[in-house]
C-alpha cells in the first residue's frame, strides 16, 4: 500500500502524522510512506530525521492583522495558494497513492482535496476537540474524519463520516510506574508537582511559577519539576534569585529548561500545571494525572481553550486562561489539590476515565474499513 501523509507546521500536526504512519507500517510492513509539508516548516526537518521520504509543497496561511510584515505575508500566502493545486496534483501523480491521510496544517488542504476530487480514498486526523478550519472544510470532501473526543463531531460538515479515534500518544509515556518513576527521581512521600510550557517555554506559567516555588520551598512541603524552556532560558533563574531563591540549595526542587525524560517525571508527578495541548491532555489521560491547565491565548482559533474545556467539564482538569491567572490563585489552587487527597483522587480518575486506550487500533480499524470500501 502507497500512503501519502499530509500535515505540518507545528509538532501538533507532525507528530500525529509520524504516529499514524508507524501505525500503517507496523500493520502493512511492505507499505510505501511519503509525507507531504512546507519546506520551512518543522515537518521539513523531523520527517527525514524520522526516516521518511518527504515532498515539499509551499503553502501558507493568511494573518489575520493589517500589520506591514503580515500584509506581505499574506501576498506570498496568496501566491502560493495560487500554485498549490498543481504541486499537490503533481506529487499524487507521482507517488500514485493509495491512501491520503492529512493531519491538519495548511498544507493538509490542498494535497487531500486534490486527492478527493482525483477519487484516491481520504481521511483526515484532526487532533483538537475544535477542529481547525482545514479539518472542517475538508471533512465534506474525505472518506472519513477521525477525531479526539465525541464534541468535536458537531463542527464538522453535515452528512460527513466521524469517527473517534482519540490521539495517538508516544508509547514510553504508558510504561512507567509512578513507584518506579519516583524512585528513579529519589522522590519521597511528598506530594510532587510538574509545570512546564513546551520546548519553548510559556511567560506566563514561568512568571506565576516562579511565585510558587518561592511561596513553598522553604518549608518543603511538595517536590517540584520545573521546565521553563528556550523562553525562559535567560529569566526564569534570575526571577527566582530576586526571590531570595538559589535552586541548588533545594534538593527538592528540579528547575531545568527542557524536561527531556517526561515520561518519568509524568508518572512520578501527582498533580501537573502546563499548557493544554492535544497530544499533552492525551498523555494526561492515559496516565490519570490531575492538571490545572492554562490554555495557550497563541493557537489558531483558540483550540487549546477547548481542549482544556472538555477535562474540566468532566470533571478531570481546573482551567484558567491567561488574562485571569494570579499566584494567589495558583496557590489556592495547589493547596486544594494537593494537601486533599480525595480532590486529587477525582481529578485523577476522572482524567483517567476520558482516555481512550486502544487508539492504535482505532485507527487502523477506520483505515482497513476505508481501504475495503466499508466506511
Amino acid at each position: 500500500m502507497r500512503v501519502l501523509m499530509a500535515g505540518g507546521g507545528t509538532a501538533g500536526h507532525i507528530n500525529p502524522a509520524l504516529a499514524i504512519a508507524g501505525i500503517i507500517r507496523e500493520r502493512y510492513p511492505h507499505s510505501e510512506v511519503l509525507f507531504a509539508g512546507t519546506p520551512f516548516g518543522m515537518e521539513a526537518r523531523l520527517v527525514p530525521h524520522a526516516g521518511y521520504d518527504f515532498a515539499p509543497i509551499k503553502v501558507l496561511g493568511f494573518q489575520r492583522s493589517f500589520a506591514p510584515d503580515d500584509i506581505i505575508k499574506n501576498l506570498k500566502a496568496a501566491g502560493y495558494l495560487m500554485t498549490s493545486g498543481f504541486r499537490a496534483a503533481q506529487i499524487i501523480k507521482v507517488f500514485r497513492p493509495d491512501l491520503v491521510v492529512g493531519t491538519g496544517g495548511y498544507v493538509s488542504g490542498p494535497i487531500v482535496r486534490k486527492a478527493a476530487k482525483m477519487g484516491i480514498k481520504t481521511v483526515i486526523h484532526e487532533s483538537n476537540a475544535y477542529p481547525g478550519v482545514t479539518t472542517k472544510l475538508l471533512s465534506k470532501y474525505v472518506d472519513c474524519v477521525m477525531l479526539p473526543v465525541e464534541e468535536a463531531k458537531k463542527y464538522l460538515a453535515p452528512g460527513c463520516k466521524a469517527v473517534v479515534t482519540g490521539n495517538p500518544i508516544r508509547g514510553e509515556i504508558l510504561l512507567k510506574s509512578k513507584q518506579q518513576a519516583r524512585e528513579e527521581l529519589h522522590l519521597d512521600s511528598r506530594p510532587c508537582i510538574l509545570s512546564f510550557g513546551g520546548s519553548l517555554g510559556a511567560g506566563t506559567l514561568n512568571r506565576i511559577m516562579a511565585d510558587v516555588i518561592a511561596w513553598h520551598c522553604k518549608d518543603a512541603r511538595y517536590h517540584h519539576i520545573h521546565g521553563y524552556g528556550r523562553m525562559g532560558k535567560d529569566t526564569f533563574l534570575p526571577a527566582l534569585e530576586q526571590k531570595g531563591i538559589d535552586v541548588s540549595q533545594y534538593p527538592q526542587l528540579d528547575v531545568r529548561e527542557y524536561i527531556d525524560n517526561m515520561d518519568t517525571c509524568m508518572a512520578a508527578a501527582d498533580l501537573v500545571i502546563c499548557r493544554a495541548g492535544a497530544s499533552t491532555l492525551s498523555e494526561l489521560q492515559a496516565v490519570g494525572k490531575a492538571s490545572i491547565l492554562l490554555p495557550s491565548p497563541n493557537v489558531a482559533e483558540n483550540h487549546q481553550y477547548h481542549n482544556a474545556m472538555v477535562l474540566q467539564n468532566h470533571g478531570a482538569a481546573v482551567v484558567i486562561e491567561d488574562k485571569d491567572v494570579t499566584a494567589q490563585w495558583m496557590i489556592r489552587q495547589i493547596e486544594e489539590i494537593c494537601d486533599h487527597p480525595d480532590r486529587l483522587r477525582e481529578l485523577s480518575e476522572n482524567a483517567k476515565k476520558l482516555a481512550i486506550t486502544d487508539t492504535d487500533a482505532r485507527i487502523y480499524a477506520v483505515i482497513d474499513a476505508v481501504m475495503h470500501g466499508k466506511s
